[in-house]
């Protein structure tokens, strides 16, 4: 009887440190993703290969706003440069939310808007599966959503 009030004291303080240190993890891991996203961006913009090539995990696969799937790092790198060629104008993604699903994987949700050379915007949304690998976060998966009626 007396050391039920010892093992709630000691749960409670367990689950309050603990819970602030992962909210701390958190937020760090959030700036960290959200540069991410704006290097892919930077990447696709200046259609750079090498810079495509640190962010992306090998395993990376993607699914176009077409219905076209393209896996592994060659022929995903190879399709974003050529949809950047074939779809030219500004490209811009704004994160909606990122949720974690342990500290070393994310689920990032943003809007992907390209605004094209004719004044027309084309909007999407995007969702990103991120990974930490290699001492970096990298992206491991991509699916571009057109909405209908677009």
């Amino acid at each position: 009887m007396k050391n039920i009030p010892l093992f709630i004291l000691c749960n409670f303080m367990a689950t309050t440190f603990l819970y602030a240190q992962d909210a701390t993890i958190k937020n760090n891991q959030k700036q960290d993703i959200y540069s991410l996203i704006d290097t892919y961006v930077q990447a696709r913009e200046k259609k750079d290969k090498a810079l495509l090539n640190r962010i992306l995990a090998d395993d990376i696969d993607q699914l176009v706003s077409s219905g076209v799937w393209r896996y592994g790092k060659n022929e995903s790198m190879n399709g974003m440069l050529r949809s950047s060629q074939n779809n030219p104008g500004t490209r811009s993604i704004n994160i909606e939310k990122i949720r974690f699903l342990n500290s070393d994987c994310g689920i990032v949700d943003a809007k992907y808007e390209i605004q094209i050379t004719n004044g027309t915007a084309r909007k999407m949304w995007s969702t990103f599966i991120v990974v930490y690998i290699e001492d970096m976060w990298k992206i491991s998966a991509i699916r571009n959503m057109l909405p209908t009626g677009q």
